[in-house]
């Protein structure tokens, strides 16, 4: 019978003799194929003491690594999918200290130090940036396996040379153990380690062998009465059982995975019923599909054939089983967990019962400004979940937006979403490709430009202005611009030329989210939403523009029609 991994696990963590606890701490006990697929993960943090916003980097740290490490692809290698997770930890921590006062001071800023372990079949992977450590346990000894990234100025004063939170670009140390039943690591802060040894760690252990929990906390008070002055965290864990062999060669499959073939109607797929495909394109193919077991409906997303030889396409695709993962709202599309042993490449998400807006509009062409609020309220909510953990979806269009029966609008297809942090989602500049569709695209990814949040409010302000007036801004001239000269001779059609019915305020708002410049657009998806709903006093103070910048066809023409008339006129008096 294979047997399976098993730990038992002890963490203990106060203030000591300061007045706030900047440390965190947490422990995921993975179970069932979960257990297999990603392991078992422990994460320690240590916030620097000269910021007053470090404990909320530490909980960040730990509590972002524990939930996104579970929420990447089975196929990602455990160092593939932890360096992800933490580039992107670390991207949205520096984004934060660089709004506040660390922006001049990184002592004050979003920072902290941070030691994770994922102990995964037969083998320990330390991830590791700071001055927190992991120790192995032998005997009475304590074997270092982490080194400290601090510099020693003199025996006063020294300071960290790695921290989460500190640069743009994390370098983070890693390396793996094999590891065997009995095995006992410590995670410590330096409140703990540089008041304790491994003869304390022991007799502690010894102590209470099967209460690792009351061992944590003998260390910990151990090193307050020895006068530690900082806060103190501990965390032990015994390796109890390993997986057999057979497990082993389990793990192997999953990693290797092949691409699903073309399925049909009534085929059963690794235990699903394939009920019919509801799209197919060159990157991806969809099918509607059912549990047997559950009867539940869902979608099922298997990548193209031809991607396979293609391993950035490959990745690209897994990258969007993790964007599923992280996001929870109702307003962006839900993953559903394989309920059996996954053997191809694909993933499952909800099936909703509906039709998408750019279908929607075709049934209703000229909707009401009060259902387009309410349509694009809602698409913004899901925008703005993006955009607080630091992604934007860049693929924002019609086709890629679902309204179901009740009127519950998400977000679908996160093929294009890019990830702050990870170089190779960075952006289209180094993708050397646009994402989503060129109507909704913002001027600077044609100029071989990053994206940002301005981006995608962009995109949502063509949606706005495609829902009142069936057209698009600026024509088809901006997929046509390649340089910033192009793009500054680009003129805004108004909306209020299209659809009298549009206040022309609203027009301003929509005028702004989609300005060629993204400078010049909004910051916020929250911004564009409430002037869309509360007329500005500046768009209201500002005086209707003259026909030539309102409507320059139109104004060249009456003028030619004006001068031709005159000349007319002119021949006629001549001709008496």
């Amino acid at each position: 019978m294979s047997k399976q991994l098993t730990i038992s696990a002890g963490q203990y963590s106060c203030k000591g003799r300061k007045d706030l606890n900047q440390d965190f701490h947490g422990i995921y006990l993975a179970s069932g194929a979960q257990l297999g697929h990603k392991g078992i993960a422990i994460a320690l943090a240590d916030g620097i003491s000269g910021s007053d916003v470090s404990q909320i980097a530490s909980q960040f740290a730990v509590t972002g690594f524990l939930e996104d490490y579970y929420c990447t692809s089975e196929a990602w290698s455990v160092k593939t999918s932890a360096e992800r997770v933490l580039a992107a930890t670390n991207s949205w921590l520096y984004a934060q200290t660089q709004q506040g006062r660390g922006r001049f001071d990184k002592d004050q800023g979003y920072v902290c130090t941070l030691s994770t372990m994922v102990i995964k079949s037969t083998t320990a992977h330390l991830f590791h940036v700071g001055d927190t450590r992991i120790y192995r346990l032998h005997g009475a000894t304590l074997e270092q396996l982490t080194v400290d990234h601090r510099i020693q100025v003199s025996s006063e004063q020294s300071y960290l040379s790695r921290a989460l939170g500190v640069n743009s670009q994390l370098e983070i140390d890693y390396r793996t153990l094999a590891i065997e039943a009995g095995d006992l690591f410590v995670l410590a802060t330096d409140g703990v380690y540089e008041y304790t040894d491994g003869a304390c760690v022991a007799a502690a252990i010894a102590a209470t062998p099967q209460q690792l929990e009351q061992a944590a906390q003998a260390i910990v008070e151990e090193a307050y009465r020895r006068g530690s002055p900082d806060n103190l965290t501990v965390q032990l864990v015994r390796i109890d059982a390993l997986p057999s062999p057979d497990a082993n060669e389990l793990l192997a499959h999953y990693a290797t995975l092949p691409f699903p073939p073309l399925l049909e109607a009534g085929q059963l797929f690794d235990g699903y019923k394939i009920v019919r495909e509801l799209h197919g394109s060159h990157r991806s193919h969809l099918y509607l599909a059912q549990d047997p077991d559950s009867g539940q409906l869902l979608v099922l997303k298997a990548p193209s054939v031809d991607l396979q030889a293609d391993p950035a396409q490959v990745e690209r695709f897994l990258m969007e089983e993790w964007v599923a993962r992280r996001i929870h709202n109702p307003h962006v599309l839900k993953p559903v967990a394989p309920g059996r042993p996954r053997n191809f490449v694909y993933l499952l998400t909800e099936f909703i019962e509906g039709q998408t807006l750019a279908q929607w509009l075709q049934d209703h062409p000229r909707p009401g400004l009060p259902v387009v609020r309410a349509i694009v309220g809602q698409v913004a909510k899901g925008v703005r979940a993006f955009h607080r953990l630091d992604m934007l979806h860049q693929d924002l269009r019609p086709e890629n937006i679902m309204i179901d029966g009740a009127g519950l609008v998400t977000l679908i297809d996160f093929g294009a979403t890019s990830v702050a942090g990870i170089s190779e989602y960075a952006g289209p500049a180094e993708q050397g490709a646009l994402p989503g569709a060129l109507q909704c695209t913002a001027p600077e990814y044609f100029l071989g430009e990053d994206g940002s949040t301005r981006s995608d409010i962009y995109a949502l302000g063509v949606i706005v202005y495609q829902m009142l007036t069936g057209t698009l801004p600026y024509g088809v001239e901006v997929p046509k611009t390649r340089t910033r000269a192009d793009q500054r001779k680009l003129r805004y059609d108004p909306a209020t030329g299209h659809n009298r019915d549009v206040p022309p305020w609203v027009d301003e708002a929509v005028k702004k989210a989609v300005h060629p410049d993204p400078l010049r657009r909004y910051d916020d998806v929250a911004e564009f939403l409430y002037d869309l709903e509360h007329p500005n006093r500046a768009f209201l103070e500002r005086k209707r523009p003259p026909l030539i910048e309102r409507h320059p066809l139109v104004f060249w023409k009456g003028m030619s029609f004006a001068l031709t008339c005159a000349l007319l006129l002119s021949l006629a008096f001549r001709g008496h």
